[in-house]
Formats: C-alpha cells, structure tokens, sequence
C-alpha cells in the first residue's frame, strides 16, 4: 500500500478516524439569496423588486433588507425611515417589493445620481448573500409614457391641443420635455411637427371640414448630464376642423348664387325649347276631336229610333213673334 500524500496527513490527524468532518457552520446558517431581482422606473415609479425564497422544512416567515449606494461612495445604507431623503422602510420586511417612488413625505433617489441597490434574505441570525442589482440613473432608465390628458379644439381649419406631461419635473434638475405631433388625414400621409416646449401646440393650414387623426409624443432632455430619452405616443384620436362665422357665410352666398344661376340657366333654356317647337307642344297639348253623345250611343246600339229624335229635335218650331211699336216723336223746328 502506497503511503498517503504528505498534504493529506494533516487532515487524516484531524479527523482521528473518526470519518469525514462536518461542514463549517457559516454554510448551515447560509439562505438562499434572492433570485431575479429588477428595477421598475415608469414616470415617477422607482420599485426594487425579486422573487421570494422559500425554505422546504421552514414555515417561518423569510424577511428582507434593501441597501443602497451612489457611484461616488463606497458605503452601503440600508433603505429606511432614518435616511430623511428616502423615508421608505425596507428593512426586515416580508414584501418582495421595496418602492421608494417619491410621495409627500419621501423625495427618492436624485434622478440624475446613480445609485446601486442590493437585497438579501434574512431568518433569525441566518442570512444570504447579497445581490446586487445594475447601477440605474432614472433620467437615463426611465421609461416615458404619452403625455396625459390629452383634448383638442377644433378651429377654422386648425386643432387645438391641450395635455400635461408625463410627469413633472424639478426646475432645478436640468431636464425639460419637448413635444411632437404625428397627424394625417385620414387615409393620408403622416406628418409630424416638432419639437414643441409649450403643451398648447397649435396645427394650422389645415383643410376645413374635414378629419385629422393625431398623437402626441413627449421627449425628455436632460443638458447635464447630456441624456435624451423618447417616450411613447399617445392613443390616435380623431377629429374635425371647422369654418368660423365670415367662411360660413360665404359659402351660404356662394351656394346661394350657384343655386340661383343654375336655375336661371334651365328657365332660359325652357323658354328657348318652347319657342323653337311651339307647334309641336301645340300638338301634344290639343284635346282630340269628340263624338256627340247621340251618334255614340247610336253607334252603341243602332236599333234605338235615334234618328227619328233628331229629326224631330231638328224641325223648325213655329217663330215666336212680339209685338213691335213704333214711337214717333215730332222734330221741333
């Protein structure tokens, strides 16, 4: 039998023969650490969020701490009431969420500082190791929306818009939003306008009476740091421009006119057409030549003595005289 390397004796006089040690006691107390965790920056959103660890043979519940760091520190905070600019509690807590959105009371993270976060499980004395998630700066991560309540005016051959951003933003952070406008009408080409600073934006020398779709999109631009961050469009929403009260009237006068043109024209040409075929509309409109009711009914029925009526009815009757006087008067001389 070959003797034992001279690197394992140590560990052989270790274990006396007694068989194999046990492991060290930091690994029995060691969690499982937290899996999958992510950042959510939406608008103003800022939410740390991971999947739970579940233990087989423990039923006690599993809590949380969240910790937090700049790029330009080393030092590691935990996230809790005691950090007067965070105000969150997320500490020892069973939520798999820390959220730390600024609200009345809390400010949140700087948007344009970066900052680390990390978690990690914790069980009466036993905990996990830490997991760190990427480095963020919400200005540079965020994920804009469309710009909110959006409502249009419609105008004399213009539409009007109205809405309010996103989110709002600090003045002093160096940041503002810029607007652009996607509009067409319907079934033609797109166009797009911008950028706008006001969120009053005004579409002109468009065509009266008719339907324009439309969307508003809102870009974030940050000077210092120099960032520029494209947010999504909003909804299409269609809409009908107008004619004001003078272009109204005038096309009431203009139709007016056309009307009483048109007309002129057809009586002008219906009088021609009368005096050019008088003797044919003569024709049409002449009643046709009419039996007498005696030889329609005798043509009816021969054998009725009608003939014999109208020879009687055509006798000469007997002259019916009056008496004449003369009156004479005589001349005076």
């Amino acid at each position: 039998m070959r003797p034992p390397p001279l690197l394992l004796l140590p560990l052989l006089l270790q274990l006396g023969g007694r068989g194999l040690a046990a492991p060290p006691a930091d690994s029995l107390s060691q969690l499982p650490a937290p899996q999958n965790p992510k950042i959510h920056l939406h608008k103003t959103k800022q939410v740390l969020s991971w999947e739970p660890v579940s233990l087989d043979n423990d039923t006690r519940p599993v809590v949380y701490r969240v910790q937090y760091k700049y790029s330009t520190s080393n030092d590691w905070f935990n996230v809790d009431i005691s950090e007067a600019h965070v105000w969150v509690n997320c500490t020892k807590i069973t939520s798999t969420e820390c959220n730390f959105t600024p609200t009345s009371l809390s400010k949140g993270f700087p948007p344009h500082f970066n900052i680390s976060l990390r978690v990690r499980a914790e069980l009466e004395g036993r905990v996990s190791d830490w997991v760190t998630v990427p480095w963020f700066q919400h200005f540079r991560n965020v994920t804009i929306g469309p710009p909110e309540n959006i409502w249009v005016t419609p105008g004399d051959g213009s539409l009007i818009i109205r809405f309010y951003p996103p989110f709002d933003i600090e003045a002093s952070s160096k940041a503002t939003f810029v607007y652009y406008v996607r509009y067409w009408e319907r079934e033609g080409i797109q166009q797009v306008k911008g950028p706008f600073r006001s969120n009053v934006i005004v579409l002109k020398d468009l065509k009266p009476l008719r339907t324009y779709c439309l969307q508003v999109n809102a870009q974030l631009s940050v000077t210092e740091p120099d960032i520029s961050r494209v947010g999504h469009w909003s909804s299409i929403t269609c809409h009908e421009t107008i004619v004001d009260a003078s272009t109204e009237l005038q096309q009431i006068i203009l139709i007016a006119v056309g009307t009483f043109l048109l007309l002129s024209v057809l009586a002008g040409g219906c009088f021609f057409l009368v005096l050019k075929y008088r003797s044919l509309i003569k024709h049409w409109f002449q009643s046709p030549p009419s039996i007498p009711l005696q030889i329609e009914e005798y043509l009816k029925d021969p054998a009725q003595p009608i003939l014999e009526a109208l020879e009687q009815d055509s006798s000469p009757k007997d002259d019916a005289w009056d008496s004449v006087s003369i009156v004479s008067f005589p001349g005076k001389e």
